[in-house]
């Protein structure tokens, strides 16, 4: 949570963190600003300090004044001009030093500065360059998944989470529309169509389900998988535009949106078929349902998350299905980790794969997702069962926004 930070930075022997970039679309920002229409801005979090927040043009004052923090405008005192004369032409040289005074305004002048914030990589590593030889004594580091910030905002709280379940039944409520459209379309020739007799296809559900999402506010950034048929066996394929949607098929809908301007996520999937399933399909979604429910029913607080990783690949294995486990290189049955946290990131901390760490385990607070799925692209289907599980402060597992498990879709 938010009030662990100071203690993280203490853990990893870092004096101040430095995030750039926008007060939207950019997570560790946004953590500590909120949401706000501001376009550029650097903030400084010395330890045990509260944070500072820098922008860049003086026309953003008052968005920048609605994160709560300390602000200063860039270029009020010095213009930019005169950085760039100082600098002879080099901006990048320019923008350093006026990072540096900014530095120096908040008392860092020296220590482990620890960076991070979404930006255009290449200038940002040409500004980084011209600092570390103007600031010698600050020392540029950064980390991969273990930061401060990605450790804190591994576990919410009250307020993150009720941003979470506000996503969870917006997301379901999208759900339930495309539902609803997909039962009352006609069907033709075992496809559903339009009043016209046009064939329904995936690019069609997909309009309705972006046009939905902003109508109730949210945005969809990593797209939707809607993958139907032999698409739906390969798990992170989002599913072909032209596709007809076709009784009897296998369809993964798996939903990830957003709060417009990059906040929480929500994510879910359920397995549908259209007017009825195939034996084989029906085979393979109670597998999936078993495993999921059983997963569910055996989370415990303080477990490492990856130990139901290697409880999912048991589970399938005794069912007869290759798992990553036995093969890394597997393209059928399972083959991916049973989930992640979630956030202000679609995949962040707890991890359950391959890249877990030690401190990625099930503590009060957390959010993530529970998705075992089974994959046979080359039988044309798959089947996954997504859903988000909030562990809470008094140690109870709950599913935050519920939706029916039925594969069958009545249609027509």
């Amino acid at each position: 949570m938010r009030s662990d930070i100071d203690r993280l930075m203490e853990q990893a022997n870092i004096d101040a963190l430095w995030v750039s970039g926008n007060l939207f679309n950019n997570p560790d920002m946004v953590y500590l600003t909120g949401i706000h229409h501001v376009n550029q801005a650097d903030l400084f979090k010395l330890k045990n300090r509260d944070a500072i927040l820098f922008h860049f043009v003086d026309m953003e004052r008052e968005e920048a004044a609605k994160s709560g923090l300390e602000t200063q405008p860039y270029f009020t005192k010095t213009p930019l001009a005169d950085y760039i004369q100082q600098a002879e032409g080099d901006v990048s040289l320019a923008i350093a030093l006026r990072i540096k005074e900014a530095m120096q305004s908040c008392g860092l002048s020296s220590g482990t500065v620890a960076i991070s914030g979404q930006l255009d990589l290449a200038p940002q590593y040409a500004i980084l360059e011209k600092l570390k030889v103007i600031v010698p004594r600050i020392d540029f580091t950064s980390f991969y998944k273990d930061s401060p910030f990605l450790t804190a905002r591994m576990t919410k709280d009250e307020e993150e989470i009720a941003q979470i379940r506000a996503m969870g039944k917006l997301t379901t409520e999208v759900i339930g529309r495309v539902q609803r459209f997909l039962q009352a379309c006609d069907v033709k020739d075992s496809q559903l169509v339009h009043d016209d007799g046009r064939p329904l296809t995936v690019r069609d559900v997909k309009n309705r389900i972006n046009l939905w999402l902003a109508e109730l506010g949210a945005e969809n950034p990593e797209d939707t998988i809607f993958a139907i048929g032999r698409d739906g066996g390969i798990p992170h394929s989002s599913g072909n535009p032209d596709d007809a949607i076709t009784l009897g098929q296998a369809i993964v809908f798996d939903i990830f949106p957003r709060q417009a301007g990059g906040g929480y996520f929500y994510d879910i999937t359920r397995t549908w078929c259209l007017g009825y399933a195939p034996q084989p399909v029906q085979d393979l979604y109670q597998q999936v349902l078993d495993v999921h429910h059983k997963l569910i029913d055996n989370l415990k607080q303080g477990t490492a998350f990856k130990d139901y990783q290697a409880m999912t690949c048991e589970m399938f294995t005794a069912r007869g299905h290759v798992t990553i486990a036995q093969d890394l290189t597997t393209r059928e049955g399972y083959l991916h980790s049973i989930g992640h946290g979630l956030g202000l990131n679609i995949h962040e901390k707890p991890f359950s794969g391959l890249t877990a760490a030690p401190d990625d385990i099930l503590a009060p607070g957390v959010v993530f997702t529970i998705e075992p799925g089974l994959y046979y692209p080359k039988r044309g289907m798959g089947v996954r069962i997504e859903d988000t599980i909030y562990l809470n402060q008094q140690g109870r597992f709950e599913i935050v926004a519920k939706y029916p498990y039925d594969l069958v879709i009545p249609v027509g």
